[in-house]
């Protein structure tokens, strides 16, 4: 009597094993079935996903019952899962290294990037004017990747940084008008703040004319105690008495080589600048007009803009400024028509 008790005992356990086993390959099927339902192709939704896997987890004979998909596939999504779940366990943990970027920082590059067709570099600059401790790098990490320009001219910017401060340049630029007369705008560039000492629009620019405008950018006594060498190209207007004159001057006259823009780079740079933030964005009516419009844009690029070439400084000099206690909301102050923008704070009403 005990021993037939005592293999009834034994039984009992496989006997219920059984029918679980059964009833989790009917639960598999139907669930096959309900995925597939009349569609060619099983829809397969993130419950389902979870189901497989749980049953994967709890149930040896898994993959005997799995047509719909492959058992690999059921490995990956478990794989999957868990590195969701270790993701979503990781994000609390406090982790040393640099602070996260506000929301407030990020949607302010998209917009000046947006409102100016900024890059990173021009962008980092007004940051930095404004008070915001970021790094270019993460400025960059928030614009789209565009195509760089490898320069090497690392030794063109070491001299500069040895030589800058006595060294000024001179250069002419053309500007169609609507009535298509061509004016011709002549400027001297000092290297040190890449400040614009004097520029001037003429329709027949010639060496007399351009020895006017000397006098009027460099006074003796100025020339003298600020500038030593001036820079200028092979210009047919640039002759011997404008020559002769820069020497009475003080100034120690350097014409660049042959087809070589580059030994004239700061004028080269500055008169891409000027066509690309404005001439490149207005029909100029006259030889008023440009005036005008080179004064507004000469306020702008000695006030305003900061210049990687003077650290990220504007040529005038631009005092940071800070965020005001309380709410305080930033505010663009349109430049030159609006084509450029200058950000400040402003006490929120």
């Amino acid at each position: 009597m005990f021993r037939l008790l005592w293999v009834i005992l034994r039984m009992l356990p496989h006997l219920f094993a059984a029918r679980a086993d059964v009833l989790l390959e009917v639960l598999a099927l139907r669930q096959q079935l309900a995925s597939v339902g009349k569609r060619r192709r099983p829809t397969i939704r993130f419950a389902d996903r979870l189901f497989w896997v749980l049953l994967r987890r709890t149930w040896s004979r898994w993959s005997e019952v799995l047509l719909i998909v492959k058992p690999d596939t059921v490995v990956g999504w478990h794989r999957a899962g868990f590195a969701l779940f270790w993701r979503w366990r990781s994000r609390r943990a406090l982790r040393a290294g640099r602070p996260p970027t506000t929301r407030e920082v990020q949607d302010l590059v998209r917009r000046m990037a947006r409102e100016n067709s900024w890059r990173a570099t021009r962008i980092h600059g007004e940051l930095q004017k404004l008070g915001f401790d970021v790094s270019e790098r993460t400025v960059s990490r928030y614009l789209r990747r565009g195509r760089r320009r490898p320069e090497n001219r690392q030794s063109w910017l070491t001299f500069l940084r040895n030589h800058r401060e006595v060294i000024v340049a001179m250069d002419f630029f053309t500007v169609p008008t609507v009535s298509f007369r061509v004016l011709y705008v002549w400027f001297a560039i000092r290297h040190a703040r890449r400040e614009v000492a004097h520029w001037a629009v003429t329709e027949n620019p010639t060496s007399a004319w351009v020895l006017q405008q000397l006098r009027e950018a460099f006074p003796y006594e100025e020339a003298c105690s600020r500038a030593k060498y001036l820079v200028f190209d092979r210009d047919s207007t640039f002759s011997a008495e404008v020559v002769s004159a820069a020497k009475s001057m003080g100034l120690k006259p350097k014409r660049t080589s042959y087809e070589s823009p580059w030994q004239n780079g700061v004028a080269e740079r500055f008169v891409g600048s000027v066509r690309r933030e404005l001439l490149d964005h207005v029909i100029v009516l006259h030889d008023r007009h440009l005036r005008r419009l080179l004064a507004e844009y000469g306020a702008y690029y000695h006030e305003d803009r900061t210049h990687l070439g003077v650290g990220k400084d504007a040529p005038a000099g631009r005092e940071e400024e800070r965020r005001p206690a309380g709410l305080a909301v930033l505010h663009a102050r349109r430049r030159v028509g609006g084509l450029h923008h200058r950000y400040c704070w402003r006490a929120a009403a």
